[in-house]
């Protein structure tokens, strides 16, 4: 991977990182803050997948999918919470 292409990638991830940031700050109802907590793990995932891809480690993809199974998790979780609440 071209590592201009690669460091490219993570500074527009650092921005979805920090818009992200802002709409859990500000988001107005509970689900906006869980929906961006949501994004956050994914530009998680996609930050560990661009790094591994740069420093040529395939290994590291691991930690991506268990951030994956994580983040699936927790969206399940805040589903069936937000079902009980109802």
């Amino acid at each position: 991977m071209n590592l201009l292409i690669g460091y490219t990638g993570l500074t527009f991830l650092m921005i979805t990182v920090a818009l992200a940031f802002w709409r859990m700050r500000q988001g107005p109802s509970l689900p906006d803050r869980v929906v961006a907590l949501d994004l956050l793990m994914t530009v998680g995932i996609a930050v560990t997948a661009v790094y591994a891809m740069i420093m040529n480690e395939p290994l590291i993809m691991d930690v991506a999918t268990v951030l994956a199974l994580i983040s699936f998790l927790g969206t399940i979780a805040f589903a069936y919470y937000v079902d009980l609440r109802e």
